[in-house]
């Protein structure tokens, strides 16, 4: 009710402002003919009304021209006391409705100003020329309470609507922010995924590639060494399989889990870490590829996202030795700093193959660089002058507080 009364008044201000001046013309009426007890009206009552019409009259300007409306309400009202009226609340309505109007849409030194403007000129006015009979304290009183109150409730007034309106930004904003926030979430996870997709699809294909071919290779002369091969053709593709459908599985919605696979379970799936380098290393080796691991300072642990970083970014440096560098050796070495973990991957001293990633194209590269900004660390890329290819990055490693030794 109270909404749908607010909406009228914003769709029809000028009937709301013609009847709040029909209101106040009727209470001049009997606002022009009070007396003190015990003492006759020494004054006519039409001029009163006439003098109060002209006031009200003037508040059907007080939304365009506030200011304006002040002066000639405040001018009416001096003049009615100037006639000999007691100046009540039934005589000041049009000025308090007005210095209301002006609090609502101006600042509070502009109100502040103009109500005690209006209150010297009125009890100057009365002090002068009002009714003689009429008590100081009325006269001090009265104009100055009522002029008061009626610019605190528009301050009041102009205070709670801006405080709804910032409400309503800030909500606005948020709602805003909150959106660009879960469209930033979708995208990052969506690079994970895509970085996850394409270091295991990469890594496995591959392995698996030169595994195949060299088991066709070896199939008519050295049919043991193809028979191991295939093997190990199968362990690679099942391998892939497994990091595939963990991978996928985080894509899966609840009603996807009656799947022919079965429900998706994220036990199911160690996250890879340095841990894990040696199988690493070992899974090349059996595609042709020797790979030397050496490392420097006191082993530390790494959070989890650093170490899964960290086993990517080896993996795919790996994959592109295998896939591109004319060597088939590779050498990673792993220095432990007291901050951070510096990890190189060299692909030996001959030159690189002409197909080999430049340093800002690819999507390994790509995707190396931001997983080392994901986590605070860098990454480097490019050509050795002795010749080859090398991937430096630099991870940051937890902060460790030395144990205080107890004093005696």
């Amino acid at each position: 009710m109270i909404n749908g009364l607010q909406l009228h008044q914003r769709s029809h201000p000028r009937i709301i402002d013609a009847c709040v001046a029909t209101v106040l013309l009727a209470c001049s009426f009997p606002g022009s003919m009070i007396t003190l007890p015990g003492h006759d009206l020494s004054v006519p009552w039409w001029p009163g009304v006439l003098v109060a019409g002209i006031s009200c009259t003037a508040l059907l300007c007080r939304r365009d021209r506030p200011r304006t409306t002040v002066v000639l309400t405040a001018v009416c009202a001096a003049a009615l006391a100037t006639l000999g009226y007691i100046l009540t609340v039934l005589l000041m309505g049009p000025l308090m409705v007005a210095l209301h109007s002006l609090a609502t849409r101006t600042d509070r030194r502009t109100a502040n100003t103009s109500t005690f403007a209006c209150i010297a000129l009125l009890v100057t006015t009365e002090l002068i020329v009002g009714p003689s009979n009429e008590p100081l304290v009325l006269k001090l009183v009265g104009p100055a309470a009522w002029l008061l109150l009626s610019t605190s409730l528009g301050t009041v007034t102009r205070f709670r609507a801006a405080y709804l309106e910032t409400m309503k930004a800030r909500a606005e904003h948020a709602e805003r922010t909150r959106e660009r926030e879960a469209r930033h979430r979708v995208t990052e996870e969506r690079m994970r995924i895509a970085r996850d997709l394409h270091d295991v699809v990469a890594h496995h294909l591959v392995l698996a590639q030169i595994q195949a071919g060299a088991a066709a290779r070896f199939m008519s002369t050295r049919p043991d060494e193809a028979a191991r091969i295939a093997a190990d053709l199968g362990g690679t593709t099942s391998s892939a399989l497994r990091e595939l459908k963990a991978t996928v599985g985080l894509l899966r919605q609840a009603d996807d889990a009656d799947d022919a696979d079965g429900p998706y379970d994220p036990t199911e799936r160690i996250t890879p870490g340095l841990a894990q380098l040696a199988d690493l290393t070992a899974s090349f080796r059996n595609a042709g590829l020797t790979v030397t691991v050496t490392s420097e300072g006191e082993p530390r642990p790494l959070v989890a996202g650093s170490d899964l970083t960290a086993f990517r970014i080896v993996q795919e440096a790996l994959t592109n030795v295998t896939k591109h560098a004319a060597t088939r050796s590779a050498e990673i070495r792993l220095a432990y700093f007291h901050d951070r973990l510096g990890i190189t991957i060299t692909n030996g001293a001959s030159a690189p193959s002409a197909s080999y990633p430049a340093a800002d194209g690819g999507y390994g590269v790509i995707g190396m660089r931001e997983r080392a900004r994901s986590v605070g660390g860098r990454l480097r890329v490019g050509h050795r002058p002795e010749g080859g290819f090398e991937v430096v990055t630099e991870l940051p490693l937890p902060s460790s507080v030395p144990e205080e030794t107890p004093t005696t």
